[in-house]
Order: C-alpha cells, then sequence, then structure tokens
C-alpha cells in the first residue's frame, strides 16, 4: 500500500526501458548520417576527383577566387602553374582549386 510504483516494478521492464531511452539518440544518429555526413563525404570525394583530373589549359577558380588557366600540371606534385593574367604565372597548391570552369556553349535561338 505504501510502496511506489517505482520499486513494484520487476527487473525485466527496466532492459525495455533502457532501449526506448537509448532509440531517440540512435534515432538523431542515423538521421545526422544521412543529412550531414554522407553528402559531405560524398562531396570530398567528387572534388578530389576533379583535382586528380585537372590538365593543361583547364580554366580554374581557387578558393581565394582568383580565376586562371592551368599551364603545367606536374604528376605526384602538389603544385600547378596556373596564369591569371597574360604572362602572368603563379604558382597554387593543387587542394586550394575550388572549381574547374567548363566552357558552356551558348544556346541563342534566333526565330
Amino acid at each position: 500500500m505504501f510502496i511506489s510504483p517505482a520499486f513494484a516494478q520487476d527487473a525485466t521492464a527496466g532492459a525495455g526501458a533502457v532501449f526506448m531511452q537509448l532509440m531517440p539518440l540512435l534515432l538523431i544518429f542515423v538521421v545526422f548520417y544521412f543529412l550531414l555526413i554522407r553528402p559531405q563525404q560524398k562531396k570530398m570525394k567528387e572534388h578530389k576527383a576533379m583535382l586528380g583530373s585537372l590538365k593543361r589549359g583547364d580554366k580554374v577558380v581557387t578558393a581565394g577566387g582568383i580565376v586562371g588557366e592551368v599551364k603545367k600540371v606536374t604528376e605526384g606534385s602538389d603544385v600547378l602553374e596556373v596564369e591569371i593574367a597574360p604572362n602572368v604565372r603563379v604558382e597554387v597548391v593543387r587542394g586550394t582549386i575550388g572549381s574547374v570552369v567548363r566552357p558552356e556553349i551558348a544556346n541563342d535561338a534566333k526565330g
């Protein structure tokens, strides 16, 4: 009569309760994995592939916003030579290349 309900529970009910308490944490981890971690890993893989496929003549944009054309690529080296203005060449680290600018064909329909 004076025993509280917390002391009246048996031991088997406690195991299910622990699982139910951990369930929201597991759910949060799964959501974070699919919404944050996995897309970031995919983007890093694509960026690494893009850096590996750089070749002479590619137009690139560095992380600092400098636009230039790749003039010299040394295999096995982390340094590229990029021309940012006529007869102005700078060496940039491969990892600082933010993107490769692909020329787009204009679709000017006259009619």
